[in-house]
C-alpha cells in the first residue's frame, strides 16, 4: 500500500512537470538580460519593452474589450439557459450543449465566418471588433451553461417553492432565492468565460477584421517572425494572470 502511494505521488509529480515546467522556463526567461536562451543576468527590460510596444498594447486592449463584452453577455444569457433546463429538464438540450466544446474550432470558426458572409451581404456590415464578439459569446455560453447548471443541480429545489407558496412570483423567488445560492457558480462561469475568450486564436483570427486584431494574433504573427524575448514576457504575465483567475473561479465553483 505504502509503495502504491509513492508511486502514484511520483506519477502526479511528473504529470505536473511535464504540463507546467515549459511555462516555469519561459517565466524564468522572461527576466534574462539576453535575448536568447543563456542566462545573462536578471532583467526587467523584456517587460517595459512589452508594455511600450503599441502593437500589444492595443492588441491587449482590443482583446480585453471583446472579452468582457462577451463575458457579459453569455453570462447573462447562459445563467438564464442553465435556469431554464434546471427548470425544465431536457436531455436532448442539455447533451447538445457539449456539442459546441467537442466541435473543431477551426470548423466552428469557418461555420461563423460563413454565416456573418450570408447575413452582412444583406446587411452591408464589414468584420469588426462587433462580429469577433458576437462568435465569443457564441461559443463562451456553453461554457456558462455547464457550471451555473452543475450549481443549480446542487440546490435544494424546496428553497424556491418555499419563496413561491410564502407570495413570491417567479421572477421574486428567483432574483432573492435562487440567484444568492448560485452566485458562486455564475461568478465562477463568467471567470471561465473571461478566459476562455481572451485566450482565443483561431475563431477570432478567422471572424476578425483589419482593426480587430486581438493579443493571440499579435502574438501568433511575431512568433512567425522568429524567438522574441518580448513574448516570453507578455506569456508569463497572461499564464499568471489567467492562473490566478482559473484559481479563483475553481474556488469559487467548489463553494
Amino acid at each position: 500500500m505504502k509503495r502504491t502511494g509513492v508511486a502514484l505521488s511520483i506519477y502526479a509529480l511528473a504529470a505536473y512537470l511535464f504540463l507546467h515546467l515549459p511555462l516555469l522556463i519561459l517565466s524564468i526567461f522572461s527576466f534574462n538580460q539576453s535575448r536568447f536562451t543563456v542566462w545573462e543576468g536578471f532583467s526587467l527590460r523584456w517587460y517595459a519593452a512589452a508594455l511600450h510596444d503599441s502593437q500589444l498594447t492595443e492588441a491587449a486592449s482590443n482583446s480585453l474589450i471583446i472579452a468582457i463584452f462577451a463575458t457579459a453577455a453569455a453570462t447573462i444569457i447562459g445563467t438564464l439557459a442553465a435556469y431554464g433546463l434546471w427548470k425544465r429538464s431536457s436531455p436532448a438540450l442539455s447533451g447538445s450543449l457539449y456539442l459546441s466544446l467537442v466541435t473543431p474550432e477551426i470548423v466552428t470558426g469557418i461555420s461563423l465566418l460563413a454565416f456573418y458572409q450570408w447575413i452582412f451581404r444583406f446587411l452591408r456590415v464589414q468584420l469588426g471588433m462587433h462580429t469577433v464578439i458576437l462568435a465569443h459569446v457564441s461559443f463562451s455560453i456553453a461554457f456558462v451553461v455547464i457550471v451555473v447548471l452543475a450549481r443549480l443541480r446542487s440546490m435544494d429545489r424546496q428553497l424556491e417553492e418555499a419563496a413561491l407558496d410564502l407570495g413570491a412570483n417567479e421572477w421574486q423567488a428567483f432574483r432573492h432565492v435562487t440567484l444568492p445560492v448560485i452566485r458562486p457558480g455564475v461568478v465562477a462561469a463568467a471567470l471561465l468565460a473571461f478566459t476562455v475568450s481572451f485566450d482565443d486564436y483561431v475563431i477570432t483570427s478567422l471572424v476578425a477584421g483589419v482593426n480587430s486584431e486581438t493579443l493571440p494574433m499579435v502574438i501568433y504573427a511575431i512568433a512567425r517572425r522568429g524567438a522574441n524575448p518580448v513574448l516570453n514576457a507578455i506569456s508569463a504575465m497572461i499564464v499568471i494572470g489567467f492562473g490566478a483567475l482559473i484559481l479563483i473561479s475553481e474556488r469559487l465553483r467548489a463553494r
